[in-house]
């Protein structure tokens, strides 16, 4: 995992209420943002992992329905989010 502790607590800081506030949705999608980047970094050097792609195309997924929830649920904290990450949609 190379998502370190300081970096989630960034994170969490950056997109959450409080500091123990790792439930809410930004800050899952913050994270999984983060941790999908690094993988299709590793993903761009290592061309042959596919068990790692399958864990990436994992995530993303997870993501679009975080993605989804927010969306329907509050349109202006979607919007602001997909902006502040520079996520596509």
């Amino acid at each position: 995992m190379t998502l370190t502790q300081e970096r989630t607590r960034e994170l969490v800081e950056k997109f959450g209420d409080d500091p123990g506030d790792t439930g809410k949705t930004e800050v899952q999608i913050a994270l999984l943002t983060e941790r999908i980047n690094h993988l299709t970094d590793h993903l761009r050097e290592h061309r042959k992992d596919h068990h790692s792609r399958r864990g990436l195309l994992m995530l993303v997924g997870q993501r679009r329905r975080f993605l989804n929830y927010l969306q329907r649920t509050d349109l202006e904290r979607y919007r602001a989010l997909v902006r502040e990450l520079g996520l596509r949609k």
